[in-house]
């Protein structure tokens, strides 16, 4: 299972072992014409999308931790409805509503007597910061809230107690303790930004994921693709690290926080003009990364409700729901049986393996897309008779596969919270009973798993209904899903009929949210 998941990331690696002429020649060339252009694009959008998601999820989190105002309770959840919003179908409401044609800056002309364009054209790289912005910020919010709330409350009261004021409280204790949260936050919230093809295509933005298909599918270059694709996973391993080691600092202050006692801060109450501030503060990213979005996408699917394409929009939804329960139900399967192993030979090499296969989820659909086609493709060039490039291209199989390379440590990282939860003294005890192997996971652990279980099958199945980059290349033919169709419709500027299948990724998107707030609240 691990060699399958892990083999579309080795073969990209393996790819450089053939670097001949011909592929030296092709490096050359993209080094002298779109290499540079990919790289500075890149860097210049994720440097301003961590400055944004790491300003707005920190003060946000702040806002809601530290301070007390009307309305707190209920932007502690509310700031992680943009979670629910795929990147693309935000880019395609803005688009649709501030676009030259759009209805506000119609109406602008119309009622001011103004020509021309009233307002700059979004789709550019600081459009696309804006997207990825509001987008993504819940990942830093999220983090940081949860280091805030568990890990300063004691050191802030006691800072407090100290006598120290409020704003030295705040830059001395709360920003140092959430720093490694917010850069694990923003290290998330980049190998989002990397692993973009909907955002970047629509806007015409040339970064590493455009730069990728471009060359696979207009150019029909294999070698150049995974060159380029070579290049975005050491990038993407680099965050993978940083981010891991932003985990490790967090879970070295949890324990000291867990040492200094269970009492919690009282947050600081604001009143007057200080209370609007924050109210607005937590206000403005729920309105442009949720609220207007929608609004903007509502406008268009009642005008033409009657013209909604109904019976293929029922076939969409089916070939979606298909695609991402199978997925699931496979995904979950697989992270079973590889927690099952840990727990079973919890041995270095055990875990190894299990963590090699976890990396998926850190691979951009289009490497994952590029990197399980190569081998397909030399195994085809050598064995013609196989047809194994009709199983994989022209069926299920692809596709599902590339799911459970870049979703099965989604479902894994479930399951293993799951079975932290199960003491080893109850596996002792099995054992001394005479359960062991499959008896032991299916009497001891199984029961105990289920809500794991059924939380890890959801957020794969979430997932894959928003997936587009893999999903766009490798779907059987007649087989459109709801993320596809609306990349489709939109590139053909047909974003009224995009709003129907747009909005119902939204509505499955709330799901995972609303579990997520839940879970918030409890705690």
């Amino acid at each position: 299972l691990a060699c399958l998941l892990t083999l579309p990331v080795l073969s990209l690696g393996g790819s450089w072992f053939q670097f001949d002429a011909a592929a030296r020649d092709v490096l050359g060339q993209m080094a002298q014409t779109v290499l540079p252009e990919y790289a500075l694009t890149t860097v210049a959008l994720c440097v301003a999308v961590a400055v944004g998601v790491a300003v707005g999820g920190m003060l946000t989190a702040c806002a809601v931790t530290l301070f007390e105002f009307p309305g707190r309770r209920f932007f502690e959840w509310a700031l992680l409805l943009p979670l629910a919003m795929p990147a693309y179908v935000v880019a395609y409401a803005y688009t649709d509503f501030l676009q030259f044609s759009g209805p506000l800056q119609v109406w602008m002309r119309e009622s001011f007597g103004l020509s021309g364009r009233v307002f700059p054209e979004i789709r550019n790289t600081p459009g696309a910061v804006w997207v990825f912005t509001f987008s993504l910020y819940p990942y830093v919010y999220l983090l940081a809230r949860t280091a805030l709330a568990e890990r300063a409350s004691q050191l802030m009261e006691a800072a407090r107690l100290l006598g120290a004021p409020l704003a030295r409280r705040i830059r001395e204790v709360a920003l140092p303790l959430a720093r490694p949260a917010v850069a694990a936050g923003v290290a998330l919230a980049l190998m989002e930004t990397l692993a973009d093809f909907g955002v970047a295509s629509y806007f015409g933005i040339q970064t590493f994921t455009a730069g990728i298909y471009k060359a696979w599918l207009a150019m029909d270059n294999r070698m150049a693709a995974a060159q380029l694709a070579t290049m975005l996973l050491a990038v993407v391993a680099l965050l993978l690290w940083l981010e891991h080691r932003a985990q490790h600092r967090m879970r070295f202050s949890t324990l000291r926080g867990q040492r200094a006692g269970s009492f919690e801060a009282q947050p600081a109450q604001l009143r007057g003009g200080r209370a609007g501030l924050a109210i607005a503060l937590c206000a403005l990213p729920i309105a442009f990364g949720f609220v207007l979005p929608v609004l903007f996408m509502l406008r268009p699917l009642i005008g033409g409700w009657d013209e909604l394409p109904w019976t293929s929009f029922v076939q969409w939804s089916r070939n979606s729901v298909w695609l991402a329960g199978l997925s699931a139900a496979l995904a979950t399967a697989i992270a079973l049986v590889l927690a099952f192993a840990v727990r079973a030979r919890p041995g270095k090499v055990t875990r190894g393996v299990v963590q090699l296969a976890s990396l998926g989820y850190a691979v951009p659909g289009a490497v994952i897309v590029v990197g399980l086609l190569l081998p397909v493709g030399w195994l085809q060039s050598v064995k013609p008779d196989t047809s194994v490039g009709y199983f994989v291209t022209a069926t299920a199989l692809g596709i599902v596969w590339a799911y459970m390379v870049r979703f099965t440590a989604v479902a894994l990282q479930s399951v293993q919270s799951g079975y932290a939860r199960i003491p080893g003294s109850l596996d002792d005890s099995a054992r001394m009973l005479g359960s062991t192997g499959l008896g032991l996971a299916a009497r001891v652990h199984w029961p105990l798993l289920k809500r794991s279980t059924a939380a890890a099958a959801l957020l794969v199945f979430v997932d894959v209904m928003k997936e587009l980059p893999a999903t766009l290349v490798l779907r059987p033919f007649n087989s459109d899903t709801l993320a596809v169709v609306t990349y489709q419709l939109a590139r053909d500027e047909r974003l009224g009929e995009a709003a129907l299948p747009a909005l119902t990724l939204v509505l499955v998107g709330l799901v995972p949210v609303i579990l997520l707030s839940r879970t918030l609240r409890q705690r």
